[in-house]
């Protein structure tokens, strides 16, 4: 059964240090109201799986040191500019980078997905990635002659993290049209969703929303309220993200004495939007 936690902390427990985490594309879901809860425990050595890409929330926990191995198509605040503790972070070999493209990260959460040991895909022939990651394996296809394709094995988070409009009081989670998510769900252990509200009905049981909802029961360890729990990432349909708080962002961490000062003043508890 998915627990209705009456606290982000209660929720978070199943995220230890060390273990795999996936979170979602900026404009997806970002649990941003999770991810501080996470650094104020003090969380340590995370693997963290962008799928595919990620901004603020990955550049939080790098730099507030709490990841180990990265895994990610791409990381950047878009419009505000590059990931300033990511960025360093590496340039300081502080963290270990899984280069990694789109369709690859997708291929391998399918793959987890299905209950199969590797997914092939096509498209990373030619690139230098497959030079760069010796857990990729091209091989010849073996149906045809002097057709090569490259497997990538299962990528199988040990929890996915992420933040939605709406759950039931039975975990069932309404993701809308963020099939990501799903995916996240489905190749996960574990799955730990922040939702702005608790509806008092059966998601599954409305047919208008049941076809975009997360049954709880199979994929769901625990939920949360957390209004506005995307801040200062927006969550599409019903909040935009806050270009004020962003640009302080990137303003603030391009320095280590910057970004401290950041997470004093938002780390702490949500600035109210």
């Amino acid at each position: 059964m998915t627990s209705i936690c009456a606290s982000l902390d209660e929720a978070l427990a199943v995220v230890t240090d060390g273990c795999t985490l996936a979170v979602p594309r900026e404009t997806a879901g970002v649990a941003m109201a999770a991810t501080h809860a996470l650094i104020r425990r003090g969380i340590k050595d995370l693997n963290l799986v962008a799928v595919p890409t990620s901004s603020l929330q990955a550049d939080l926990l790098v730099g507030a040191g709490c990841v180990a191995t990265l895994e990610a198509a791409g990381i950047s605040l878009g419009e505000y500019g590059s990931a300033p503790r990511f960025r360093a972070a590496v340039l300081a070999g502080e963290i270990h980078l899984k280069d990694s493209t789109c369709p690859a990260i997708h291929a391998a959460l399918q793959a987890a997905e299905k209950g199969v040991p590797f997914m092939p895909l096509r498209g990373l022939i030619g690139s230098d990635l497959i030079a760069q990651r010796p857990d990729w394996r091209r091989i010849d296809n073996p149906f045809g002659d002097a057709d090569p394709i490259v497997l990538l094995p299962a990528l199988r988070p040990d929890v996915a993290l992420f933040h939605a409009p709406l759950a039931d009081r039975f975990g069932n989670v309404w993701i809308g049209r963020e099939r990501d998510l799903m995916t996240m769900a489905h190749a996960a252990r574990a799955s730990i969703v922040t939702v702005e509200a608790l509806w008092d009905g059966n998601l599954l049981e409305d047919d208008l929303r049941a076809p975009a909802t997360l049954p709880g029961a199979l994929y769901v360890e625990a939920v949360a309220v957390a209004a506005q729990g995307a801040w200062p990432l927006g969550l599409p349909g019903h909040y935009r993200a806050d270009p004020a708080a962003l640009r302080d962002y990137a303003r603030l961490a391009a320095t280590p004495a910057g970004f401290a000062h950041y997470l004093d003043r938002y780390g702490h508890e949500r600035h109210a939007a």
